[in-house]
Order: C-alpha cells, then sequence, then structure tokens
C-alpha cells in the first residue's frame, strides 16, 4: 500500500517537498454533472437566464479556480498552469426524478513537478457551483453529482484512467 505523503514522520501535516522531481507535460481531467429540471437547461440554453450567459461565466469562474487551487487547499503546491479547458455537455436522458444535466469536463495542465488533478477537480466543482448559483432562483432542487478526476498523465505514475479502472473491475 503506498504511503500517504503529506503527514511528517510525526503526524503533522506537511506540503511534500518536489523539488527532486523533474518537470514533465502533467494533464488533468475532472468531471461533474448538475441535475436540473428540463425547463432549466432550456433557459440556460436559450440564454433566458436573467444572470446573464450561464455557461460563459461558469467557464470563467472554472480557470479562476483551477489558478486559485492552492489558495484553498492547505497543502496543495502553487502550480504554473499552462492551460485550462471547460467543456459543457447536455444529458438529456432523465434520471430516476425526471431531472436532465449538464456535465462538466474541465481540463487542466502544467508542465512541472507535480500533478494538476486538484486543479482539474475545483475548476469542475466551481463550474457546476456557478451554474447552480445563477439558475438556483428557478430551480432548487438542482443537484451536483459524480464530481471525480477522469484522467490523469505526467510524472513518475505515467497516465491513469478511470475508464481503464472500471474496465478492470468488470473482469
Amino acid at each position: 500500500m503506498k504511503e500517504l505523503t503529506h503527514f511528517s514522520t510525526e503526524g503533522r501535516a506537511r506540503m511534500v517537498d518536489v523539488s527532486a522531481k523533474a518537470g514533465t507535460q502533467r494533464i488533468a481531467i475532472a468531471s461533474g454533472v448538475l441535475r436540473m429540471q428540463l425547463a432549466t437547461l432550456e433557459r440556460i440554453r436559450t440564454g433566458k437566464i436573467s444572470k446573464g450567459d450561464v455557461l460563459a461565466v461558469a467557464d470563467v469562474a472554472a480557470v479562476m479556480a483551477a489558478k486559485h487551487t492552492s489558495d484553498i487547499i492547505p497543502l496543495c503546491h502553487s502550480i504554473s498552469l499552462t492551460g485550462v479547458d471547460v467543456t459543457f455537455i447536455e444529458i438529456l436522458e432523465t434520471d430516476e426524478w425526471g431531472c436532465v444535466g449538464i456535465k462538466v469536463l474541465a481540463t487542466a495542465s502544467c508542465l512541472g513537478q507535480t500533478g494538476v488533478e486538484m486543479e482539474a477537480l475545483c475548476a469542475a466543482n466551481i463550474a457546476l457551483l456557478t451554474i447552480y448559483d445563477m439558475c438556483k432562483a428557478i430551480d432548487r432542487g438542482m443537484r451536483i453529482e459524480s464530481v471525480q478526476l477522469e484522467e490523469k498523465r505526467g510524472g513518475k505514475s505515467g497516465v491513469w484512467k478511470r475508464s481503464e479502472l472500471l474496465s478492470k473491475e468488470l473482469k
């Protein structure tokens, strides 16, 4: 089993020293879903939310969140990001409560000594929260679900993909 690196030998929290690691291209992709009423999605799609263009604001919020991840997660390294990309995908199939959704895919990248998983996860979460905030007046029953790391690339551990993990578990 892997050792938890954010604790000293005395059991105190610490920021991991990454100075001995080589800088490599690192990419992480995180996702999450915001479930809502079909009427809410339709208003987002047609620009009829009084606060403005919901997805444009959520996109900018996600980029800002990725850039400020180390300000809100105490032991996270400050990273010089080389890119943040956000994609929104409509989910038109209804769930058991009759809700549709918007899936957010947030990709963060850097050339550095430590990964960008936390930046991608923060971007995805804040994009979802921003959509929620802008639409809550018309749909208080919205819910955020399935926020997770989908993929990471770079560094000593190489490539990790959730889809590959799931296919191994199903065998």
